[in-house]
């Protein structure tokens, strides 16, 4: 059975064995504010969302992840729809996500009603990567 819950502390190494980019004190504050999410399947976790505000004012998925070996098998799509009525019953009107041009899952947000509306490169050394694609939805 396949569920979603918000995140806690309880899944912090869990959390962490998928997602290497999220400060400690960040990961503190999904918990506190309920920005993320963890998708279980038979109470065992296998993928997460976390999100922030867009101009502060609009839900912006910064990582949506399914481990590696559980691709392929809906859960994505399964946190996405969730996080989409979650955003939608708390009175957000649109949502944002984004991915870089070289990466397959543009294909995945436009297959969910995602449109591209934009981008930004960043060439600064250390930082280098290719282009951020910025895709929105309205709810």
């Amino acid at each position: 059975m396949i569920t979603v819950r918000y995140v806690s502390d309880a899944d912090k190494d869990f959390w962490y064995s998928l997602d290497q980019h999220l400060l400690e004190k960040e990961f503190d504050k999904k918990v506190r504010d309920r920005q993320g999410y963890v998708l279980f399947d038979d109470d065992i976790p296998k993928a997460l969302l976390r999100y922030n505000l867009f101009w502060d004012n609009t839900p912006f998925c910064t990582m949506l992840f399914v481990e590696w070996s559980e691709q392929k098998r809906g859960y994505g799509r399964r946190l996405m729809e969730y996080w989409e009525k979650d955003m939608k019953e708390q009175g957000y009107g649109m949502i944002m996500t984004s991915t870089q041009v070289d990466e397959e899952a543009q294909h995945f947000y436009r297959k969910l009603g995602y449109k591209d509306c934009g981008g930004f490169t960043v060439d600064i050394p250390g930082y280098e990567q290719p282009m951020e694609m910025i895709m929105s939805k309205p709810l």
